[in-house]
């Protein structure tokens, strides 16, 4: 019987744990079995006195507004200034894999179970950048190797290529957001450094980014995926400033959901496969 408690206690810790819990909210627990007391009644207010004769009533007096406390912008970019001085040590992928892991200004960190850094081959022509790790991502340390990395697979596939041979594969951000929500703009901030320095190692010719949150973050832009899909754009090199080619196109994950936007995704992979032929041809 104690045995069967702990294992139904491990499973609901689990739980908790996939969907992205990672606080209590009170103190102390709660047992919502108990019934609830009734609530005491209150004794009847009294009437309150009538001002005196000829005497008018004295004007309330105005409460001065709390103000919001807010973090100085410094503080705010603290994280962010942080990564950026970390990730311009870095001197070869590897190094970058080993300052990443070591990186303690992300607090998405702190929930996630693995770094997840890249896949497939370093030094590739095409470099795929999607959005955040999933659960399966999350749980292997790889990117794209859940059910959308197995359509990312066959959507390359169609064009010749593969992440065994001829792609690389990384992530805006590194570690799995609790819940798998949307990042926040703070933590988009503090891992961008990486992925700028990521590039810059890699050395792609051609940048595919896979759903808006990378296309926006890496581009500097702020309209949605699709507008910013189909259309070849320059990202700039922080340092030697050259540029890459780029191509956005949706997310396999938004595919699944909606299939049909596969159309334009297809539109979107023959783009790619027509200007990595001249790049490759021009070489």
């Amino acid at each position: 019987m104690a045995a069967d408690i702990r294992s139904a206690a491990r499973a609901l810790l689990s739980w908790y744990v996939e969907a992205g819990v990672d606080e209590a909210i009170l103190a102390s627990p709660v047992n919502r079995l108990r019934p609830a007391a009734k609530p005491a009644q209150a004794p009847s207010p009294r009437p309150a006195a009538p001002p005196p004769a000829n005497r008018a009533p004295a004007a309330p007096v105005p409460r001065p507004a709390a103000a919001v406390p807010r973090a100085p912008q410094a503080e705010l970019d603290r994280p962010a200034e942080a990564a950026r001085v970390a990730a311009r040590t870095a001197g070869s992928l590897d190094e970058l894999k080993q300052v990443l892991e070591g990186f303690e200004g992300c607090g998405l960190k702190v929930t996630a179970t693995n770094t997840v850094f890249a896949d497939g081959v370093a030094g590739a022509d095409v470099m795929v950048i999607g959005e955040a790790p999933g659960a399966d991502e999350d749980r292997q340390g790889k990117p794209f190797v859940g059910v959308s990395g197995q359509l990312l697979d066959r959507m390359l596939a169609s064009i010749g290529l593969s992440r065994a041979e001829s792609v690389y594969i990384t992530n805006i951000l590194p570690w799995r957001p609790p819940g798998n929500r949307q990042p926040t703009p703070a933590e988009i901030a503090t891992c961008i450094p990486f992925v700028e320095r990521h590039i810059e190692l890699a050395a792609p010719k051609l940048l595919m980014f896979a759903g808006g949150t990378s296309a926006k973050s890496l581009m500097g832009r702020k309209e949605g995926i699709t507008r910013l899909r189909g259309t070849w754009m320059d990202w700039p090199l922080p340092n030697s400033g050259g540029t890459i080619p780029a191509l956005a196109t949706y997310h396999p994950a938004y595919l699944l959901r909606t299939p049909g936007q596969k159309a334009s995704a297809w539109k979107d992979l023959l783009a790619l496969r027509r200007r990595l032929d001249e790049v490759v041809k021009a070489v």
